[in-house]
This record gives C-alpha cells, sequence and structure tokens, in this order.
C-alpha cells in the first residue's frame, strides 16, 4: 500500500463530525461512547495521511465487547483486532478519496491518553506540529511504501512530544 501524505485538508474536522462520527453513533449511542478525534488530521494546519482518526471510549469493558462486536457487523469497517496488544481495538474504512481509522478502547486506556496529550500539545505548539510534517514527508519520500520504515521513522518523535507535554 501506497503512503500518501498531503496537506492539511480544511474540511478533516467536518468529516469527523458530520461523517465518521455521525455514521457511528446511532450504532453505539446507547453504550455512551465519548468520541476523540485523535492524529494528524485532528491538528490543524498538519499535513497527514487522508485517514481520519478516531477513539470511541467506553466507561466499562462490558460496553467496549458489546461496540467491538457491532462494529464488526458493519460492511463498511474492516477488524484488524488488538494489533498491539494495548487494549485499544482497531478498525478501518475507507470513504474514497479519505478513510478513518477506528479504535475503540475504555476510556483510561493508555494509548488514548498518550494520542490526546500528542494531539494537544501538537495544538498548542504549531512550530512543532511543523517538524512533525517535515519529517513525515521525508519519511515518506525515504520509504518506498515501508510502512514499518515510516512508522518507526516517527517513534523518536513522538516519544520527544510526549516528554515535552508532560513536563511542560
Amino acid at each position: 500500500m501506497t503512503i500518501v501524505v498531503v496537506p492539511y485538508d480544511p474540511k478533516w474536522p467536518s468529516l469527523f463530525d458530520e461523517v465518521v462520527k455521525a455514521e457511528l453513533q446511532p450504532v453505539l449511542s446507547d453504550l455512551a461512547p465519548v468520541f476523540h478525534h485523535v492524529g494528524s488530521t485532528s491538528v490543524p494546519g498538519l499535513a497527514a495521511k487522508p485517514k481520519i482518526d478516531l477513539h470511541a471510549a467506553f466507561s466499562d469493558q462490558e460496553s467496549l465487547l458489546v461496540a467491538i462486536e457491532r462494529i464488526k457487523g458493519l460492511p463498511a469497517y474492516t477488524f484488524h483486532g488488538d494489533k498491539y496488544n494495548d487494549q485499544s481495538w482497531t478498525f478501518t474504512s475507507g470513504k474514497g478519496s479519505y478513510g478513518a481509522r477506528l479504535y475503540l478502547c475504555t476510556s483510561d486506556n493508555t494509548v488514548l491518553r498518550d494520542r490526546i496529550i500528542f494531539r494537544d500539545y501538537l495544538r498548542a505548539h504549531p512550530e512543532r506540529a511543523q517538524a512533525y510534517a517535515a519529517l513525515k514527508l521525508r519519511l515518506m519520500g525515504e520509504a518506498n511504501d515501508d510502512w514499518s520504515y515510516y512508522t518507526g521513522g516517527k517513534t523518536d518523535f513522538v516519544g520527544e512530544t510526549l516528554q515535552r507535554a508532560r513536563y511542560s
């Protein structure tokens, strides 16, 4: 699969609210999820892969398990499981020129916490967001569609940013 990082699209927040979240809300509303727009599409001005990343967080494990089964039943979503053994179940969908990556977890999930911290730090520090964009664009050019190389190349930057956020 080709790695594509594109300039920020001001439509991404509305795609999160009006399309992705709106299509999931009726399926999950009785389970009271809290939806979080995370990832690069959630940071104004940041270049990103055209995928809307979001977490649906649930207050308890029982609700989470029901939600996983419901989303598995939606034909638009592909289930990838708990790929990293971090209690965050991943689904993807394609929507033409954009797509979605949905993570289901409980509200106390550490991955969710870190993604929110990272997102909020980049929103508050545009110079750090621009450095992240430059890194992603460089990695895209070097990776030759090697996702491990691309993702691994961001690890140190993400870790350093989380450290800055925690100690600022």
